[in-house]
């Protein structure tokens, strides 16, 4: 199972890593708190201070299209908001 799925990277998930020393990733459903620390401390090689986690259940998605009305839903998501130790940081952008 993979715990991390990708870092998630938004106006407000910015903010909050630029106050707070937040970073967010989407996750793994199955995954548990410990599990999600487990693999930051290890991919990223940071002290983690905090885990919160919310799921989030996908929307109903509806269009008109030639052939009719078609009904779909958007994908069902865990999402984990990482907190990290004073002093230190991760950079996305390093391995591009």
């Amino acid at each position: 199972m993979e715990i991390l799925k990708k870092p998630l990277l938004t106006e407000k998930i910015t903010q909050l890593t630029e106050k707070l020393n937040r970073y967010a990733f989407k996750v793994d459903p199955r995954a548990n708190k410990l599990q999600i620390k487990a693999a930051v401390e290890k991919m990223y090689g940071v002290n983690i201070t905090a885990v919160n986690t919310m799921k989030y259940v996908g929307k109903l998605k509806s269009r008109n299209t030639k052939a009719g009305a078609v009904s779909g839903r958007s994908a069902t998501y865990k999402k984990a908001i990482i907190t990290l130790k004073d002093g230190e940081t991760i950079d996305f952008y390093s391995n591009i």
